[in-house]
Parts: C-alpha cells; sequence; structure tokens
C-alpha cells in the first residue's frame, strides 16, 4: 500500500497534467477520431484505431488522476523539520566503500521521470526518516543489507 503524501510541487504537477489532458490533448483526439470515423470503414482505419486507443488511455489516466489528487495529502516543509530527515527532505548519504548518494524523499507519484527521487514507502526511506546528519543507517532489502551514514540533509522551500 503506498502513503498518500505529496509534495506541493508534485501536486502542481499533477494537477497541470490532469488539466492539459483534460483541455488540450483530449479534445485533439476527440476530434481525430470524429475525422478518421467520418471516412467510414473504421476496421481498417489506423488513423480511427489509434486515436481510439489513445482515447482509453487519456481517459484512463485521467480517472486516475482525478482519483489521486482527491485522496493525497499535499505535506508542506515546517522549519520543525529541519535537522533530520522527513517527508520532501533531500538527503545525500555515504558507505564505507565512498559511494554517495542525494535523493529526494517523495510520495509514489512523483517519483516517475526523477531519477534522484525516491518514494516514502521504499526501504531506503524508512531507514532514514528521523535520522540527523553523521547518523548510521541500515537498509534492509531484498538484495541484502547495506550500511550508510547521513551526510547532508536538505529542505528546499
Amino acid at each position: 500500500m503506498k502513503t498518500p503524501l505529496i509534495t506541493p510541487q508534485g501536486m502542481k504537477d499533477l494537477e497541470s497534467e490532469l488539466d492539459y489532458l483534460w483541455r488540450t490533448e483530449r479534445p485533439e483526439v476527440t476530434k481525430k477520431v470524429s475525422w478518421a470515423a467520418a471516412l467510414g470503414d473504421r476496421s481498417e482505419n489506423a488513423d480511427y484505431q489509434y486515436n481510439k486507443k489513445r482515447l482509453r488511455e487519456i481517459d484512463r489516466r485521467v480517472r486516475y488522476l482525478r482519483k489521486c489528487i482527491e485522496n493525497l495529502k499535499v505535506i508542506e516543509y515546517s522549519p520543525v523539520q529541519e535537522g533530520k530527515v522527513f517527508f520532501g527532505a533531500w538527503v545525500s548519504i555515504e558507505n564505507e566503500k565512498g559511494e554517495s548518494k542525494r535523493f529526494r524523499i517523495v510520495g509514489y507519484d512523483e517519483i516517475f521521470d526523477n531519477k534522484d527521487y525516491i518514494s516514502i514507502d521504499s526501504p531506503m526511506a524508512r531507514a532514514l526518516i528521523k535520522k540527523q546528519v553523521d547518523d548510521d543507517v541500515v537498509v534492509t532489502t531484498e538484495a541484502g543489507t547495506f550500511e550508510w551514514y547521513v551526510t547532508g540533509i536538505e529542505y528546499l522551500v
């Protein structure tokens, strides 16, 4: 089960996508479907079949976004979070081999297309919550157990 949290920017992005799909892309695709349908035999009409499929994809995504937006809770930054890892934090970590990583802990709906974002539900994020700089973190995943230490925490407001 995914935790229904999102950053303010993440919510803006989802709302923008919904608006674009509903007000721009869907009307354009609907026009193409109507035009292609008017040409006659739909069974061999590639324009009709492709755009009809695209229309179903848009409608599916619109339904998902509406439900999602309705159920998500926007988590604003609070100065109380400073110095500890919480939702929305940019965290820098390092291991004993000298490997380092930097990522932001966000909601599930924000991680796609963002290689430096991880879900609040991931083992790494769960292990990091409430940690401070110089704390050791043990992360257990299907791939094994890994030790890291926190080298930085930053909140971009």
